[in-house]
Formats: structure tokens, C-alpha cells, sequence
């Protein structure tokens, strides 16, 4: 019997480093939103079907910010009195005290709007209820004053509920209990929840460790703040596939190739500190590849793969002149790091068209394309499908949280005849075809231009640029700590979730908020130095406007 063409999931979490490091405060909240509903809910889905093999590719701030958060809440709950949490809306679900100033009681009410209308707000009529008297609020404002304190606190225990796992919902008695109440919530029940927020907060690395050393999942890293190394490198990769660009007003990054290096390294270290073992493969920031990138994974790691885009592969084959498909391993000449490419069909069909559908109808669509390939396998030479996309951001759009469509994908593939669900690291011995060159590029299209070529996104470059420069001057006065946390920042500023939002293609509220979020990272790293921060850092510089799919949190492989 022929083998079964293997399919593998790689379910990519990351989150930026929210944390201001000067204010000692995380400014959004969504690394312990996501973790107490999309990381939860992946690893028990997992943890139900022992058969299904999935990669998970966590980035390395986010399982720091993880491991904080955890300490943070934990601590809190064991000495309440002594202690605080950095996060201001989980410090309001545990203090007994919520504002009475009118700016910050509607600065409340506001985050705790933050979620999917449709399918977690309407879902939900006691917070559904609390919402409409919010934008009620939000119209006659002079009335926010004489608000009872009871609203501000059953709206923030909803917000939570709301965001709750949905396998946390269906399993845990204190959730049930807490939604079957409805309204009227006290300190204790405030108390309760956290406590529940505190337990997944602690599980999910454990958990995700444990899924691992049983060979269910393989791990794998991205380098340290997730920034996009090809462009690190040679700033210039960016016209390989996009010819007309316009490039920001510098030659190449200062010392790119050094910097390249640190994150590699680094990412690799914290990922060694939370798994106890070294990462077979990398998702590339963005699975953002270029020659010079490969070789330098290859010279600072052992990693055995990297995966990208399919239009990488494509762009990749036309300049050789050859035919191809992205359904088996691929090799660079002179380079022994295998790359796979994303079946970006089916990727974002996940990630931007199941949403919509049936649970079971979009299960079998995506079964039945698979066994397709299969059949046809002996034809092609298909060996595997890579399907790979943002593991948390999706399912915000779908019914309770994706739990049928997961459920259903991962109970039929479980035992299915034609296709098995594998780990890269399982299809290494897979036939590799030879790759004569690598066409720099992204998952995004095949090229750079979510991250820079737009004239807002070009701005930013301009700005890291000379802060780098300052940073190269001044780096050597610094000793200790003071050093460690200025390359930590810098580093934060070199992630590549900045650029994302900025530019007329995302909305207003995240640009602006990203917007100030980078300056105010750049002006810390100023601060590290020692040196005073340009006045342009106090004014914005990206607007925003559009109104793309799922608000511009997840973006399609393929232009339409």
C-alpha cells in the first residue's frame, strides 16, 4: 500500500511585546485574552485526539510575556494586599475599586468592547445588554459620572466570559456558575474568575510541553522578537520580488547581519528555557526568507527546516525557469535546511472563508480537497501539504470559537485512509527536490510590502534606522543591566508587528494605538542610552482608514 500524503498543520502564535518596559505596564491586552481562549481551546482539542500531529510555533516574547503574566496573577492571588498586576484590565477584575473619574470609567467601558460582535457579544444577552448601554454612554457621556459601580463591574466580567475558551466554558463549573448568575457579580466572584484565568495562564506552556515530549506536537521557533531577517540583512531583498518598491532613505540596516544573529540565538535560548530541547525548525518572521537568510540560520543554529509562502516558491521557480508545486520538501543549493511551502489555498480558507460555513460542510470541503491531492499524488509527486496560519486570530470569527470545526477536522483526519497528519519533522525524509535559487519574500503575497514600501511603513524604517545608529554609539558606555535591557529593546523595536498596521490599508483605532505603541518602544530605547529622544517620537505618523478582513489581524497569502 502506497504511503498516505501526509498533511501538516502549523498553527503559527505569536504576540508583540506589549509591555512598556519604563512604565512598568502592559499597554493591550491580548497575549492573556488569547491565551485563556485560542491557546487553551488548541492544546485541549489536541489533548481529545491523541492521533492528530500538529507543529506549533510559538514566538519567543510571547511565551515571556506567558510566563510573566502567569507569575503576575498567581503572585497576586496569593498575597493580594502586597501585590499588583501590570495589565490594567485584569488589575481592574481584581481590585475592589474601579474608577469614578468620567476619562477612565469610559476608557473601561471601551476595552471591554473589544470582542467579535457576532459571534461573542450578540452571542451572550446579559453582555449584549451591557454593550448597548455602553454605546448609550458613549453618546451622552455626562452621564457616566452617576454610573453605579455594579455596570463597570458586570461589564468586565463579561468582557472576560466572553473571551473565555470555549472547552473552558463547556468543562469548568465556575464558568457555568458565573454565566447561569448573568448579572449582579461581587468582589468574590471577581475573585473566581481570575482564579480560573490564573490556572490556564499557568497550564498553557505545560500543557503545550507535555503535548510535545508525547511527539503529538513538534515545536518549533521563530527568532526572538520576530523580525523580518531578510530585510535586517538587505534592506534591498525587498525589490527581488517587488522590482518598483520604493525603498526608505538608507542603504542597509547598521550591523544587520550581527542583529540577525542575536534573535536567532536568543529566540533560540528562550525557546530552550520553557521546552528543555533545541527547535528542529523555524517559522521565519512572517515566513520571511531570503538566501542570505537561510544561511545564516544555518550558521547559527541546527535547525532542519524553515517554512514560507507558496508565492515564494513560485517567484523562486519562475526566475530558474523551472515547474514545481509546493506539495514536497525543497532544498537550496548549498544550503541543507529543507524548506516547505504553504498551501495557500487552503490555508486561507481557514482563515478567511470556513468561518462562514457549516462546521461539517467546511470539515469535509477541506477533507475532500485533501484526498484530491492524494488521489492525484501519484501523478504529482505530492508528498505533503503544508497548511499553515495565525493559530489564534481565526477563530474569533467563528462558531464558539472554531470548537465543531476543530473538533470535526482533527476526529476525521485522525484515522482517515488517504491522508495522516504529520510533523515537519516527520516529512525530513521525504524526497527533497533542489531549489537552484530562493526569491526574497514573505507568506504575504511572496513579498515585503505589508512591511515596508508604503510611505508610513518606510517612515518607521527610517526612524529604527537612526535609532540604531544612536544605539552603536552609545551601546559600549552602557554596563550590566542598564546594556541588557537597552538590546532588549532594541530588538523589540526591530519586530516586524509595527510596520503590519501602519499605512492607509489597516483601521484608524490600530493604527493609531500601534502608532504609539512603536514610539513610545523607540523612546525607551533612547531613554536605555542614556540619550534624549527626537521630538518627532512625540507626534503621530500613521493614520490608517481601511477596513480589511478580520480588522487587519490576519492577511491572505494570495492578492485577490
Amino acid at each position: 500500500m502506497p504511503d498516505k500524503l501526509k498533511v501538516v498543520f502549523c498553527w503559527h502564535m505569536h504576540q508583540p511585546n506589549y509591555y512598556d518596559a519604563v512604565k512598568q505596564q502592559y499597554q493591550l491586552p491580548w497575549t492573556y485574552l488569547h491565551a485563556i481562549k485560542d491557546y487553551v481551546d488548541m492544546a485541549a482539542h489536541l489533548e481529545k485526539y491523541p492521533q492528530a500531529k500538529v507543529v506549533v510555533n510559538f514566538a519567543p516574547t510571547l511565551l515571556e510575556q506567558l510566563d510573566d503574566y502567569a507569575t503576575q496573577v498567581k503572585n497576586y492571588l496569593d498575597k493580594p494586599k502586597r501585590k499588583t498586576i501590570t495589565d490594567p484590565l485584569l488589575n481592574a477584575l481584581a481590585t475592589d475599586e474601579l474608577p469614578r473619574e468620567p476619562e477612565a470609567r469610559i476608557e473601561l467601558i471601551e476595552n471591554c468592547l473589544r470582542a467579535n460582535q457576532e459571534r461573542i457579544i450578540n452571542r451572550f444577552e446579559p453582555y449584549l445588554r451591557l454593550t448597548k448601554m455602553a454605546e448609550w454612554l458613549k453618546e451622552k457621556p455626562e452621564f457616566i459620572t452617576y454610573l453605579d459601580q455594579q455596570y463597570l463591574i458586570d461589564i468586565l466580567v463579561w468582557y472576560h466570559l466572553g473571551w473565555m475558551g470555549e472547552t473552558v466554558r463547556r468543562e469548568d463549573p465556575r464558568i457555568k456558575a458565573l454565566m447561569d448568575k448573568e448579572y449582579q457579580y461581587n468582589q468574590e466572584d471577581c475573585l473566581q474568575l481570575l482564579q480560573v484565568i490564573s490556572e490556564i495562564l499557568s497550564s498553557i506552556i505545560p500543557r503545550y510541553k507535555a503535548l510535545s515530549d508525547r511527539g503529538q506536537v513538534e515545536l518549533s521557533f521563530t527568532p526572538y522578537a520576530h523580525p523580518i531577517m531578510p530585510l535586517l540583512l538587505e534592506v534591498h531583498s525587498a525589490r527581488e520580488a517587488a522590482p518598483d518598491i520604493p525603498l526608505p532613505n538608507f542603504s542597509d540596516y547598521p550591523d544587520g547581519a550581527n542583529r540577525v544573529t542575536w534573535h536567532i540565538k536568543q529566540g533560540i535560548k528562550v525557546f530552550k528555557k520553557y521546552f528543555n530541547h533545541e527547535p528542529v525548525g523555524c517559522w521565519p518572521s512572517e515566513g520571511s526568507v531570503s538566501e542570505a537568510t537561510l544561511h545564516a540560520l544555518q550558521a547559527n543554529s541546527d535547525v532542519r527546516w524553515v517554512a514560507t509562502g507558496e508565492n515564494v516558491l513560485r517567484n523562486s521557480l519562475i526566475k530558474a525557469g523551472h515547474e514545481g508545486h509546493p506539495h514536497h520538501p525543497y532544498k537550496l543549493v548549498n544550503n541543507n535546511i529543507a524548506c516547505f511551502f504553504r498551501d495557500d489555498g487552503l490555508s486561507d480558507n481557514i482563515g478567511f472563508q470556513y468561518s462562514t460555513w457549516h462546521s461539517d460542510d467546511a470539515v469535509n470541503n477541506l477533507v475532500h480537497h485533501l484526498e484530491n491531492i492524494s488521489h492525484a499524488s501519484a501523478d504529482t509527486g505530492a508528498t505533503v501539504v503544508p497548511i499553515i496560519l495565525d493559530g489564534e486570530n481565526a477563530w474569533e470569527s467563528y462558531h464558539e470559537n472554531g470548537f465543531y470545526f476543530l473538533d470535526g477536522l482533527y476526529k476525521k483526519l485522525s484515522d482517515n485512509p488517504h491522508v495522516e497528519m504529520a510533523t515537519f519533522a516527520e516529512c525530513l525524509e521525504e524526497q527533497t527536490q533542489e531549489l537552484p535559487n530562493l526569491v526574497a519574500g514573505s507568506w504575504v503575497f511572496g513579498t515585503f510590502t505589508t512591511w515596508i514600501g508604503d510611505k508610513d511603513k518606510n517612515r518607521a524604517w527610517e526612524m529604527l534606522n537612526e535609532a540604531k545608529q544612536v544605539f552603536d554609539q552609545h551601546i559600549g558606555e552602557l554596563k550590566g543591566k542598564q546594556k541588557t535591557q537597552a538590546e532588549r529593546q532594541l530588538a523589540v523595536c526591530e519586530g516586524s508587528d509595527w510596520c503590519w498596521w501602519f499605512g492607509d490599508y489597516n483601521p484608524s483605532a490600530s493604527v493609531g494605538t500601534f502608532d504609539l505603541l512603536y514610539r513610545q518602544h523607540l523612546t525607551n530605547l533612547y531613554e536605555y542610552l542614556g540619550q534624549t529622544p527626537p521630538e518627532y517620537l512625540k507626534e503621530s505618523f500613521s493614520y490608517g482608514g481601511g477596513d480589511p478582513a478580520a480588522a487587519g489581524t490576519m492577511r491572505p497569502g494570495q492578492e485577490n
